[in-house]
């Protein structure tokens, strides 16, 4: 089944399904390698993301790793990451994985969870020494950020949390 183009799988998350349809209007509407690199540096962190040629499930998700490592958030934070699935479109490759982030205390272990889904962009058309492309999107959230062009702000993570906990608290009610 397809839906604006794209292939609808019963898996996608609507965060996964949005990350890809921001990847294929990108790629659509061609940003010649010159204008990316006009961005100012930010100063933010990042990691030299691997060659289309050598990406593998298991880099991807080491890479996305340590993109995370270098976010300012507290300690308290733990996560883990998951590699979700594949998809696949005419010219690119898609793979998910999410990070679910929780601040487990020895009074609380089991706390309320936020998502960080992120989508690795391995081109079968670009030039195979191109590093892959990585976008994320928070849970719950529309707005589309790209590694090393934006400061994930660790109150993110903790509003999904808080409004996930008044919706429970309403249900409940």
């Amino acid at each position: 089944m397809e839906e604006n183009g794209l292939s609808v799988n019963v898996n996608f998350t609507a965060e996964s399904a949005h990350l890809v349809k921001t990847l294929l209007y990108k790629h659509r509407h061609t940003i010649t390698t010159e204008q990316e690199d006009t961005c100012p540096d930010t100063g933010m962190r990042n990691v030299n993301w691997v060659a289309t040629k050598d990406f593998t499930v298991e880099l991807g998700k080491k890479q996305i790793g340590e993109y995370i490592q270098s976010w300012e958030v507290q300690p308290c934070w733990l996560y883990s990451l998951d590699f979700l699935y594949t998809t696949e479109e005419e010219h690119h490759t898609f793979y998910h994985y999410r990070a679910r982030f929780s601040t487990p205390t020895s009074r609380k272990p089991i706390q309320g969870t936020a998502s960080v889904y992120f989508v690795v962009d391995v081109s079968k058309v670009k030039a195979q020494t191109l590093p892959v492309e990585v976008l994320f999107v928070v849970e719950s959230n529309k707005l589309v950020h790209t590694p090393g062009r934006t400061r994930f702000r660790e109150k993110w993570l903790a509003h999904v949390i808080e409004s996930k906990a008044l919706l429970q608290k309403a249900v409940q009610l």
